[in-house]
């Protein structure tokens, strides 16, 4: 990590060799990315794009909340979490009892018991239903409002831009000199579709719970003042000729890239985001010394900050078989894998619930946790192993905070828990919510590949009992 004082000599060291004349905050386009593989940060074109999000640097915060999303990738099933049915048959209601929480009328999941004190800080979306039943597809579905088509096998690129991209376009930063979205690690089958380039989340890949846990492209390694102002000098003997052959316009973003990476790699404010050692140890325990605790943290450390759009993807955990909730009969015990799980869960989304709510942050951000589908309401059996298929036709979808209605319940299944029969609730109908909520305008569209208007949400409304 480079001092405070080596930050303001690297700052001084690119307006100088750029343009004397040049007025401060503003540089020669491409200086950062000829600054090349910056020592050992190696920060290039692709670690620019993960680190940047769309939109021009602003003096101040642009309208809208923030939003964090624990993504349960593989489906959580319902019906040991959020939806638990003990009146049904007992091949669909499975091992685990519900518990009473302290909303009157609200049960969830026995292995939830620290959640359950917690109902009046959260609502829970019990119908949500689409007709995607893979996880690319169905992914696709729950991130862009259009649905996705089943593909098994890669690239798994989205054909409309998903919630992040279009968040990200729409709104830009939160704060200037801090990415819009961080990703811990990046989620799988996300993308930008026709909105282009520049809309990629800075990505963390390292376990945040780990002692030596570092974010490498925010440091300067290995970089004299000398070999910097080398590099950026010798840049600039191609610029004209670069700029001149440009014939669509990549320079003018590349330009935007370097005005904000210099903001990152010299500033301090999202460096200190990502020292979790400034947390008092008790705050760290409550969170859970695992990564998911810690990346859960580190989240609400990044909102204050004023990243606009954080994502996690519910890493494995100890003692769990595999990084994914997807509880196939052939492939394990759901009841044993969930009761490795649930104890986590219920940890780390308890303790950021009443971080938020301790700190303040309950109306200006918006927590979330879902995954792209549920499982079958109905078991499933191979060689006497337990488990549930692929369902989407009904879910279960987690809320807290974001200035919304808190300490309900909205929607139910059926009493078997597999078809929604009160209030259902599509994923474009959960996307034009965290819209209004994040300021993002309902009406927005955008062009495609073949310049048509696209909606970025159609057929969608604001769930009004949130409001």
């Amino acid at each position: 990590m480079i001092a405070a004082g080596r930050n303001e000599e690297v700052a001084i060291m690119f307006e100088r060799v750029s343009n004397p004349g040049r007025c401060a905050g503003t540089l020669p386009r491409r200086s950062v990315l000829q600054a090349g593989c910056l020592g050992g940060a190696g920060l290039c074109l692709a670690d620019l794009e993960r680190l940047l999000a769309s939109g021009a640097p602003s003096d101040a915060k642009t309208p809208g909340k923030s939003l964090i999303v624990l993504w349960l990738w593989g489906g959580a099933s319902h019906m040991e979490t959020f939806d638990l049915k003990p009146q049904a048959p007992r091949e669909y209601r499975g091992e685990f009892a519900p518990i009473r929480t302290n909303v009157p009328g609200i049960e969830i999941s026995e292995h939830l018991p620290a959640l359950a004190q917690r109902a009046d800080r959260f609502s829970l979306l019990r119908s949500v239903s689409h007709e995607s039943n893979g996880h690319v597809n169905s992914t696709h579905t729950m991130l862009s409002a259009y649905p996705g088509e089943p593909v098994e096998m890669p690239p798994f690129a989205p054909k409309h831009p998903d919630l992040w991209a279009v968040a990200s376009k729409t709104l830009g930063d939160r704060t200037e000199g801090v990415p819009t979205h961080v990703a811990m690690p990046l989620l799988r089958y996300h993308g930008s579709a026709y909105l282009g380039g520049g809309l990629a989340p800075f990505v963390v890949s390292a376990d945040p719970n780990k002692p030596d846990f570092q974010v490498p492209n925010l440091q300067l390694v290995e970089l004299t003042g000398d070999r910097l102002a080398e590099r950026l000098s010798l840049q600039q003997r191609f610029d004209h000729f670069e700029r001149t052959i440009d014939q669509r316009r990549l320079m003018d973003a590349m330009d935007r890239f370097d005005r904000k990476a210099v903001s990152l790699l010299t500033g301090s404010r999202v460096r200190e985001a990502f020292e979790l050692h400034r947390e008092p140890e008790s705050v760290r325990d409550r969170f859970g010394r695992h990564a998911v605790g810690q990346q859960c943290l580190l989240a609400r450390r990044l909102v204050e900050a004023g990243v606009r759009l954080v994502t996690i993807d519910f890493p494995c955990v100890p003692g769990q078989k595999a990084f994914s909730w997807d509880d196939h009969a052939s492939v394990w015990n759901i009841f044993e894998q969930m009761k490795i799980r649930l104890p986590v869960l219920d940890q780390v989304v308890s303790a950021l619930v009443d971080d938020l709510h301790e700190r303040g942050l309950d109306q200006e951000v918006l927590f979330l946790v879902t995954g792209e589908m549920s499982h079958t309401p109905r078991l499933s059996d191979h060689q006497g192993q337990p488990g549930r298929e692929h369902w989407a036709r009904t879910m279960s979808v987690f809320l807290s905070g974001g200035g919304l209605r808190m300490g309900q319940a909205i929607g139910s299944s059926g009493p078997k828990g597999d078809e929604p029969v009160e209030r259902p609730l599509s994923p474009n109908d959960l996307l034009a919510t965290w819209y209004r909520c994040l300021g993002v305008p309902l009406e927005t569209s955008f062009a495609d590949f073949a310049g048509r208007p696209v909606p970025i949400v159609p057929n969608g409304r604001p769930i009004e009992e949130l409001l």
